[in-house]
C-alpha cells in the first residue's frame, strides 16, 4: 500500500513538473546579449584560443565556443553568462586542461579570466 502511495505521488511530481516546465532556467535576454558580445569581441581582437595544446584563431575558437554554447542551453546549463563562461569557456570537457588565450606577443592568459575581464568591461559600459 505504501509503495502505491509513493508511486501516485511519484506521478503527480512528474506531472506538476511538465505542466510548469521544471528544468534549469532559461537564460535572459541580458544573458544572451553578454555572451553573443563575448563571441564578437574574441572573434573581433585577432587573439589567438589554445584548447589541448593547439592554438586556434579567434574565429574557429568562436565556433568551438558556440557548439559548446549551444549544448549548454540544449540541456538548460547555461542561465548565467557566468555559467557560459565556467562549463564551456574555461576548460576541454574532454581532457578537463584549461584554455588560454593569447594576444599577440602577450603571455597567454586563461580563458576564463580573459572572459570575464571583458564581461566586466561590457556591463560597465551598459545603462
Amino acid at each position: 500500500m505504501r509503495a502505491l502511495h509513493l508511486l501516485r505521488l511519484f506521478a503527480f511530481a512528474l506531472a506538476v513538473c511538465w505542466m510548469i516546465g521544471c528544468r534549469a532556467a532559461e537564460p535572459s535576454e541580458a544573458t544572451r546579449r553578454e555572451v553573443a558580445h563575448l563571441f564578437r569581441h574574441l572573434e573581433q581582437s585577432g587573439c589567438q584560443f589554445q584548447r589541448n595544446g593547439t592554438w586556434y584563431d579567434a574565429h574557429q575558437a568562436v565556433g568551438h565556443l558556440q557548439q559548446k554554447y549551444d549544448y549548454l542551453l540544449k540541456k538548460g546549463l547555461a542561465p548565467t553568462t557566468e555559467a557560459f563562461i565556467e562549463r564551456a569557456g574555461s576548460q576541454s570537457s574532454m581532457s578537463g586542461k584549461a584554455y588560454e588565450v593569447r594576444c599577440g606577443q602577450s603571455v597567454p592568459v586563461h580563458s576564463a579570466d580573459w572572459l570575464r575581464i571583458e564581461l566586466a568591461r561590457y556591463r560597465q559600459r551598459q545603462p
